[in-house]
């Protein structure tokens, strides 16, 4: 996945919004309230994944107060692989954060994934207390557990959107559906460091979760086996001696 040269920001926040139209304002406020903490040159990218509810029209209205911000809207649903991509590809931080826009995530935490990058090059978030429903942390535990067995991972918390990465990580990942669920194990095999941090989490307070087990574990079962076989096919030697 290529990104732009155009590298002049440390930090880069990324957020598909797929119909979070009431969450929208409270995260802005909170995003700035916790960033202009961190004296860093930043952008705030919001990826509209075909929005029904005017969340368009929020972010629009944001931007007009708050020029940090930035808009990419699609026409249609694609997902939440789609929306990332599309972020990244127009990121101009030296690091991207990934975040929900359903405010389930804190971006108070935000800190002690900068603090990681330090030493690692991916940082992934650990919902450690989960504030969901009951059958959607049981969908999440069973999800985990499948792709860590089957991919042969120790990622606790796959599915949390609050991941760091440095940009260089996207320079050779190929684009495709379902690999945000993946980004820990592509980015091992491109050589990349991982570490995980315990994140909060808050329930939800608006909109409706667009995950169940149905779309979480069955969906991404090809996926998950397409991931299985490149690990089992990935190239490795050791030179001795060039000349």
């Amino acid at each position: 996945m290529q990104t732009t040269p155009n590298h002049d920001l440390e930090l880069s926040i990324i957020i598909p919004v797929y119909n979070e139209r009431d969450n929208l304002v409270p995260l802005e406020r909170k995003l700035e309230e916790e960033l202009v903490k961190l004296h860093l040159d930043y952008e705030i990218i919001f990826v509209d994944d075909g929005s029904v509810d005017g969340s368009p029209h929020i972010i629009k209205s944001l931007r007009k107060y708050n020029p940090k911000i930035k808009l990419i809207q699609f026409k249609n649903n694609h997902g939440q692989s789609a929306a990332f991509a599309a972020g990244f590809k127009v990121a101009r931080g030296k690091i991207f954060v990934t975040l929900d826009a359903d405010m389930q995530n804190n971006p108070a935490d935000i800190p002690l994934l900068l603090e990681k990058t330090e030493h690692y090059d991916v940082v992934c978030g650990w919902r450690f207390k989960r504030n969901d429903p009951w059958v959607k942390r049981v969908a999440s535990k069973i999800g985990n557990a499948v792709r860590n067995s089957l991919s042969q991972e120790e990622i606790a918390d796959t599915g949390c959107s609050l991941k760091a990465f440095r940009r260089e990580c996207f320079d050779n990942i190929k684009p495709f559906k379902g690999m945000h669920r993946f980004f820990p194990t592509l980015m091992k095999m491109e050589g990349f460091k991982v570490a995980q941090v315990k994140v909060s989490h808050f329930p939800r307070l608006y909109g409706k979760s667009k995950y169940n087990i149905r779309n979480r574990l069955f969906a991404s079962l090809h996926d998950l086996m397409a991931i299985r076989w490149m690990k089992k096919r990935q190239i490795n030697y050791d030179i001795i001696q060039e000349d």
